[in-house]
């Protein structure tokens, strides 16, 4: 059967029945999902910028993600570079002692035995390692960039050339980088390819050669460059000091942006659930009264409409 000719006033009870029962069921989802938009045609002119809110907070998480973990590596360097300068400030004493006094060849080998351990463990720091990832060896984090040779002019045998080309993102904006390679650090060489002077691995096997062949000029040489290399390893756990500072400073501004994207998301998505329970008392008792108003009406007065 259907409905036809109803009177303006019936047709304004039908309109207004609808509409209350559209505002319960709307005000029940909200309150039951805690979303006023869990759909696209829940308020599609806010879409666009939700979606554009959800964007940024998955960049700002791995952001955050990728902060987290340089800060693990750059904790990780500046303690494996403290390490090292305590290794060359130990060499610096057995070059001093042995500078002021050749003590005789059993003597000067046991000390040359000493600085051959300090050189193994400066091999060791080099190869430091976070979540099996060489943290020295730039592009090539697989592979460690040194390893332990005596026979070699150096002490060590260099396995790798790579750079260090990582950059962090910055979530204020930019970038920057979190890294230095082995080279730079421990074995750094001039433009030639020649060991710089401040090369902390020659440096420690050149006073090693100088203590073998109780050589009182090389090990004098020996102690110079010595000094220079811990110079040098100084200006390094200064470089990672710097970048522990910055990590430390962006983890703090995508700390408070992602607490800010939060916000902004929330005020287009979230419900207010206190508003729509309100709402919905409003809305029952809307329709309740008006079914109770519409039920005074004489019935012969809606079945005269009827068709």
């Amino acid at each position: 059967m259907t409905i036809s000719n109803l009177s303006p006033a019936d047709q304004a009870f039908l309109a207004g029945v609808n509409t209350v029962e559209q505002q319960i069921t709307t005000a029940t989802q909200q309150i039951t999902s805690g979303l006023k938009i869990s759909a696209p045609s829940d308020d599609p002119a806010q879409i666009d910028d939700l979606l554009q809110l959800r964007a940024d907070e998955q960049l700002n998480t791995q952001i955050g993600s990728n902060l987290t973990m340089a800060n693990s590596v750059a904790s990780a360097a500046d303690s494996a570079i403290g390490g090292a300068i305590q290794v060359v400030d130990t060499a610096i004493q057995i070059a001093t002692q042995a500078a002021n006094s050749l003590t005789g060849e059993n003597t000067d080998s046991s000390l040359a035995l000493q600085v051959q351990g300090l050189l193994s463990q400066m091999v060791n720091y080099s190869q430091t390692q976070v979540q099996g990832q060489y943290i020295f060896s730039g592009d090539q984090p697989d592979s460690p960039y040194y390893q332990l040779d005596l026979a070699a002019p150096q002490g060590v045998d260099q396995l790798l050339t790579t750079g260090a080309t990582q950059q962090i993102q910055d979530p204020a904006g930019g970038s920057f980088a979190v890294s230095q390679t082995a080279q730079t650090i421990f074995g750094d060489q001039n433009p030639d390819g020649t060991p710089a002077a401040d090369n902390v691995f020659a440096a420690l096997n050149n006073l090693n050669n100088a203590l073998q062949s109780n050589s009182t000029a090389g090990v004098q040489s020996a102690l110079q460059d010595l000094q220079q290399a811990s110079t040098h390893l100084n200006d390094m756990q200064s470089f990672y000091g710097v970048v522990e500072d910055r990590i430390q400073a962006a983890t703090t501004y995508s700390s408070s942006r992602d607490t800010e994207l939060e916000t902004q998301v929330g005020s287009i998505q979230d419900a207010d659930v206190t508003s729509d329970a309100m709402l919905l008392s409003q809305a029952n008792t809307q329709l309740q009264a008006a079914f109770q108003a519409e039920a005074q009406i004489p019935k012969s007065t809606l079945f005269n409409y009827l068709s």
